[in-house]
């Protein structure tokens, strides 16, 4: 997949510097959504010198890329993810638990929004909240 992301990078002009490589390696590694700190933490592991801004500015650029998703999950924090496969996210507000959901699932929505609103939808990421069964079950003992 490295090769596949200097490819593509290079395609476009543009250089495979070592902070984008270990950003894209951190975040291929992942395995969960990462915030920017915790991108920033594990990246300066293996270049110390780095610095917060380059994170964000790394990881700004992947996006405008294609190469990485962002997303607002749960408490409003940004996260970042490895583009791939479209999908969408399924939250727990009393667990926080994080369940993927994949986007055919939502694909017929998206195109009656697109139809009726005239509107070409070129992100596709939605987030979702309610309770989980467990917190669910929790939630009716309580009552």
């Amino acid at each position: 997949m490295i090769e596949t992301y200097a490819a593509h990078l290079r395609s476009k002009g543009y250089r495979i510097t070592p902070q984008r490589l270990a950003i894209f390696r951190i975040l291929q590694a992942a395995d969960r959504h990462l915030t920017p700190s915790d991108v920033f933490l594990r990246t300066r592991e293996t270049i110390p010198g780095l610095t917060e801004a380059t994170v964000y500015r790394t990881l700004n650029f992947l996006t405008e890329q294609g190469m990485v998703h962002a997303a607002y999950v749960g408490s409003g924090q940004l996260v970042y993810e490895i583009a791939g496969t479209d999908h969408h996210h399924l939250i727990c507000r009393a667990c926080g638990v994080t369940h993927e959901v994949d986007h055919a699932l939502l694909q017929d929505l998206y195109d009656r929004f697109e139809k009726r609103t005239g509107y070409v939808i070129n992100s596709v990421h939605t987030t979702f909240f309610g309770l989980c069964p467990e917190c669910q079950d929790g939630e009716a003992a309580r009552k």
